[in-house]
């Protein structure tokens, strides 16, 4: 699936694998310091509940593949396989990032080793995940047609974060909360954040055509 990298970019791929799966691992050491959601396995499912948590540990294992890529760069067909699945990955970081930071800071206060996991969640990774797309990440290839790689992830997790929602009431974010906000008002802002994916997908391909010329 991923492209022959060159030295620097593998190795800024491991380290954005690292910042993210390191941030992962403080906010559940943070969780279980404050003992929020009880035991081990009690606080692993309830991160599991979160955008943010899975986001960054795709970034960790997808970072993790393109950091063991050696070799030249990403003409080849594994190249164009990549690149749909990395620009769409990439795109929802920054929608982990600016979501949070426009709609979600302040909702809950960190402190220590949580401000730490929390900055490192929503500022440093999807910011680097961005300056290495730019940088380093197969783009050529991308089309119009990959539009709905853009959205699918997100689409799949909004059907996960509802379904256990309903299972147990619990909804992780203040936008999708059906029993507080209702379902018209959930699914204008869900409709809202796709509408923000795909225009940023559209971008997204727009630099990967203009990187071509």
């Amino acid at each position: 699936m991923f492209p022959a990298l060159p030295r620097q970019a593998r190795r800024t791929a491991a380290l954005i694998a690292v910042l993210a799966a390191g941030s992962v691992v403080a906010m559940f050491a943070h969780n279980m310091q404050t003992g929020q959601y009880g035991g081990a396995m009690a606080t692993i499912w309830a991160l599991a509940r979160f955008f943010t948590i899975l986001t960054n540990l795709a970034v960790a294992v997808t970072f993790g593949m393109a950091a063991s890529r050696r070799g030249g760069f990403a003409a080849s067909q594994h190249g164009n396989e990549a690149a749909p699945w990395i620009a769409a990955l990439t795109l929802a970081m920054v929608l982990v990032g600016g979501t949070y930071h426009v709609l979600l800071a302040g909702i809950t206060d960190f402190v220590g080793l949580g401000a730490w996991a929390n900055h490192g969640l929503h500022s440093v990774v999807p910011v680097a995940c961005l300056l290495w797309w730019l940088a380093y990440a197969p783009k050529r290839t991308l089309d119009y047609g990959d539009l709905p790689m853009f959205v699918l992830w997100p689409c799949l997790y909004v059907a996960y974060a509802l379904a256990r929602g309903a299972a147990d009431g619990v909804y992780p974010y203040p936008f999708m909360d059906l029993p507080e906000k209702g379902a018209v008002e959930v699914a204008f802002n869900l409709a809202g954040l796709s509408i923000a994916l795909l225009i940023g997908g559209v971008f997204f391909v727009m630099i990967g055509k203009f990187t071509d010329r």
